[in-house]
């Protein structure tokens, strides 16, 4: 199901994001997913405020790779990032890369994930996100 593009649907659309790392550290802003035309790739635009620092990314989803899709990210500093995208046949969704792994549940106009990082080779909890559809 992962390499089905259909499978993004219930995301599609301007969603609230807010969430707090395990540092205390808060996040407020917005995530907006919407289609490419021909809808064979999906545009993901993150705006938000992680304590004071504003962050901007861009990413572009949909390149396949094995029975994952490619989530290539770019941000206002100047990073960029790799990830994979899977869904299982519960709807639950994995990102995963080297630095970073999430695990987010949809649930009509409401999503949550909880973010994981490596440090030194050890997955740690990183922050947990809410998010609710605004839009779409």
């Amino acid at each position: 199901m992962a390499t089905d593009m259909r499978a993004w649907e219930p995301i599609i659309g301007s969603w609230a994001s807010s969430g707090q790392t395990v540092d205390g550290v808060g996040i407020e802003g917005s995530d907006v997913y919407e289609w490419l035309p021909g809808r064979q790739f999906v545009v993901h635009r993150v705006d938000v405020r992680m304590g004071g620092e504003q962050v901007d990314v861009l990413e572009v989803i949909g390149e396949r790779d094995g029975d994952a899709l490619l989530m290539r990210s770019f941000d206002h500093s100047g990073g960029t990032a790799l990830m994979r995208a899977t869904v299982d046949d519960a709807g639950i969704w994995t990102f995963a890369g080297p630095a970073a792994r999430a695990t987010l549940v949809v649930a009509g106009s409401t999503m949550s994930a909880k973010w994981e990082r490596n440090v030194d080779g050890a997955w740690e909890h990183w922050m947990d996100m809410e998010f609710r559809r605004t839009s779409g």
